[in-house]
């Protein structure tokens, strides 16, 4: 059965609180109200609450009913569960009746509904105790670009909290409502930041001569940056460098004196993020220097690659098989160049990040997009997956 019974009897509830969610979103750090309700709901169902690691975040933490044997680290063994809170500074476009009261902010990327699916798991687990060990309920805040993570990493989750193992999920747009997917290693791109500022020498539009360009210097640069990945990067790994921003000048018959780019690295492999560090730098260093220019580069690492553990990887997928059936659970899925800063927690605890198909209902369109929108019936199944995967990995001992 894919679906729990118990917890499809309080589809409703979930439904309610993830629209509730959706029309009051809330940007990283600032998730006071989400985290307000999280907090409330854990506390109403008898579950261990710890709030302020990383401004927002909240922890539940529920104890099984069943003994549990000591793991050898002084304790039974304890997994936690992750789900985001946080929205985007995104305009919604939908005009149903749960749509963002918040002008500029809303909820495009499914965080409302990663919320209600580990809060559905969590009622239900509150009420049914039906394992052995620990299981923490992780509410993380600012998973957008904002390192909500490794924020409440350094507020020091692992040594107030700790856990031998953790799980994500997120929804995937592309794969049909039913479907989930997950794979060893890579799941999802390590996200670097770049800024090149490039110094020329200002003058009139009509006499270039007496100038040095700073835009054609610039729209050089562009070019041959992509040389690293077209170039100087293996066809059988995974790279990307775009320049997605160039800001210069401010009338018409006016050269400035300085350009700047910026843009977003994506890779896999360690040394591959090192090559294409240095290859920015090089480049843009050297296209200037050959132009009569300067460039400086100032690149900062942001996400690392989201790395699942192959055990936890091959558990995981065999709860949702059990739960699916063979032909639903797709184990070797391409990985995507986007990036999650669940990243940082797989780096220091094993785990595996896993995708849930929700294709078919909400707006019918990839996350990001301002007409997006949360399928609500595919609720009860990843709190389903979430409630089973608790069981699975807690058992009890059968006499």
């Amino acid at each position: 059965m894919p679906i729990i019974n118990r917890i499809a009897e309080f589809h409703a509830d979930m439904t309610a609180w993830r629209r509730d969610f959706h029309a009051h979103p809330e940007l990283g750090f600032e998730e006071f109200r989400t985290a307000e309700k999280v907090a409330a709901l854990l506390t109403e169902w008898g579950i261990e609450v710890h709030r302020g690691l990383g401004v927002t975040g909240v922890v539940g933490t529920l104890h099984g009913a069943h003994p549990a044997r000591d793991t050898g680290a002084g304790r039974p063994k304890v997994i936690a569960l992750r789900a985001d809170m946080d929205a985007l500074p995104m305009q919604e476009e939908n005009d149903f009746a749960h749509a963002s009261t918040v002008p500029g902010k809303m909820h495009a990327c499914g965080h409302d509904g990663h919320t209600t699916m580990l809060l559905g798991a969590a009622r239900y687990l509150a009420e049914t105790r039906n394992f052995a060990g620990t299981v923490r309920f992780i509410f993380q805040p600012a998973e957008e670009g904002r390192g909500g993570a490794l924020r409440m990493i350094e507020d020091g989750l692992l040594e107030k909290l700790p856990f031998d193992e953790v799980y994500g999920l997120h929804n995937w747009p592309e794969m049909p409502a039913g479907i989930m997917a997950m794979r060893p290693g890579p799941m999802m791109a390590a996200a670097d930041l770049f800024d090149i500022t490039v110094s020329g020498r200002g003058g009139h539009g009509a006499m270039p001569h007496h100038s040095v360009d700073p835009v054609v210097v610039a729209s050089q640069i562009v070019t041959a940056l992509q040389t690293l990945v077209s170039r100087g990067t293996d066809p059988m790994d995974n790279a990307v460098v775009s320049v997605t921003r160039i800001h210069a000048g401010s009338a018409y018959n006016v050269i400035p004196g300085e350009a700047r780019l910026s843009g977003t690295v994506r890779s896999f492999r360690p040394e591959t993020r090192d090559r294409l560090e240095a290859g920015i730098r090089r480049i843009s260093e050297g296209v200037a220097a050959a132009l009569e220019a300067a460039a400086t580069v100032d690149y900062r690492r942001n996400y690392p690659p989201t790395l699942n553990t192959p055990a936890e990887t091959d558990f995981a997928a065999g709860v949702a098989t059990r739960m699916l059936g063979e032909a639903a659970v797709m184990r070797d899925f391409e990985p995507s160049m986007g990036a999650e800063d669940f990243a940082f927690m797989l780096e220091r605890t094993p785990g595996c990040y896993a995708w849930i198909g929700q294709a078919g209902g909400g707006g019918g369109c990839m996350v990001h997009n301002p007409r997006y929108d949360f399928n609500d019936e595919i609720l009860p199944l990843g709190a389903s997956y979430w409630a089973n995967l608790v069981e699975a990995a807690l058992p009890r001992e059968v006499a």
